[in-house]
């Protein structure tokens, strides 16, 4: 090419100096027409190689059974490719064309030197980014953070491009780069605090299996309630339940207390814990005619029988004057209805009997006595889940009259009238 170059000065040459340019012009008209030159090669190799890199890499990546080289394709990796031959076709002709302009030679060297190495970083991000993508097709990979890895990966490759620019830049040795950035740490850590934060973050959420993509999250303090979609280096993406989506910063999630449900949703069972109000004056002894009427639930008959057998066995031994019904062992209707709404509840299909299956009573309040269901459904779907629960507590509510029991609420204003 420098030849040809030659060639065209020469004829130029005598030219220019019959219409009075001189040799100053004449050497600056040679820098111009190998310039022209050399872009017009440059375009030529560029386009040649672009053509055969996209063709060729389309062909093969239609032959081949992998996804990885249509993922390449999709993040135009063979593009940025043939943007780097020519370049590097550049960078080895400017001291030839500029060997008699020192200056130009070294200030378009440096700059062609930092484009390929920008382009080189661009080059290597859009393979790592095909690479998160075809990770996140394989199962084994679709709950990992791989964005916060490649993130990672790639903060390493930008701070050591951006030390070796400088030093092409500037003619500064990485060492005395090292050296001063070293000296202006404090500085750097303020400017970089959250991209900091957020690469311990990603390595301690990594290493201690805290949060995957996929899990259910709960962060009161971010107002998030739903599916983690994205972890990346900085930040953590929810899709709530409301198909809103929060964002949390990487460091909340080993800075702050949130609750995580992949343990419920790996388990047999997903726990009911609700309670029930019940009104103190409403609970009382049972007499005899009422346990005869109450041996017609079906659930509790043979209880009654065994119970009270018991009872009036220990009376009868110790010689309990029943005149009164606080003397001696007794049958109540709060602890008769715990014990059918413990039968009903080992006699429901939908409950996990494998697990704890309780009825409790809890700490009075002023409001009441709490009663406590506590067990665990065999289906962990929402849906499915909320309909269990509520199906239970329907027919605990409109059983309890049936114990002569009442349930704890407000007073209305209609009520309040009605009783004056």
């Amino acid at each position: 090419m420098h030849k040809a170059l030659e060639l065209i000065f020469d004829w130029c040459y005598p030219l220019l100096r019959k219409i009075g340019f001189g040799d100053t012009i004449a050497s600056y008209f040679s820098l111009v027409l190998n310039i022209a030159m050399l872009s017009l090669l440059t375009y030529i190799i560029y386009i040649i190689f672009r053509f055969f890199l996209v063709t060729l890499m389309a062909i093969a990546a239609k032959k081949t059974k992998t996804r990885f080289d249509d993922l390449l394709i999709s993040n135009k990796t063979a593009k940025y490719i043939s943007h780097l031959i020519p370049l590097l076709f550049i960078y080895k002709s400017v001291p030839v064309i500029l060997n008699d302009f020192v200056y130009w030679e070294t200030m378009f060297g440096k700059l062609v030197g930092v484009y390929i190495i920008l382009l080189i970083l661009w080059i290597v991000r859009t393979i790592f980014n095909a690479l998160r993508d075809y990770l996140k097709l394989k199962p084994e990979y679709s709950d990992k953070p791989i964005d916060s890895y490649i993130q990672v990966i790639m903060l390493i490759l930008w701070m050591i491009g951006v030390t070796v620019i400088i030093s092409e830049l500037f003619e500064v040795k990485a060492n005395t780069m090292f050296a001063t950035l070293g000296a202006v740490s404090a500085i750097i850590l303020l400017i970089f605090r959250d991209t900091l934060l957020g690469f311990v973050a990603s390595v301690q959420v990594s290493l201690n299996d805290m949060v995957r993509i996929g899990d259910w999250i709960t962060f009161d303090k971010f107002g998030a309630d739903g599916d983690v979609i994205e972890i990346n280096l900085a930040t953590v993406k929810v899709r709530n339940f409301d198909n809103t989506t929060t964002t949390i910063p990487t460091y909340s999630l080993i800075s702050d207390s949130f609750r995580n449900w992949r343990g419920m949703l790996n388990s047999d069972g997903r726990r009911i814990k609700r309670h029930l109000l019940i009104r103190a004056k409403s609970i009382r002894f049972l007499k005899e005619e009422e346990l005869q009427k109450m041996k017609q639930i079906q659930l509790i008959s043979n209880y009654i029988d065994i119970r009270q057998t018991e009872i009036d066995k220990y009376n009868a031994s110790n010689q309990i004057d029943k005149a009164l019904p606080i003397n001696g062992r007794n049958l109540t209707n709060f602890g008769l209805y715990r014990k059918y709404i413990t039968s009903y509840l080992e006699n429901y299909p939908s409950l996990n009997k494998d697990m704890i299956l309780l009825c409790r009573q809890l700490q009075p309040t002023a409001q009441g006595i709490p009663l406590e269901i506590y067990t665990f459904t065999k289906d962990k779907k929402f849906e499915n889940y909320e309909y269990i629960m509520a199906d239970i507590f329907d027919h605990i509510i409109a059983s309890i009259g049936y114990f002569d029991l009442e349930i704890f609420e407000l007073s209305t204003g209609k009520e309040i009238v009605d009783n004056l």
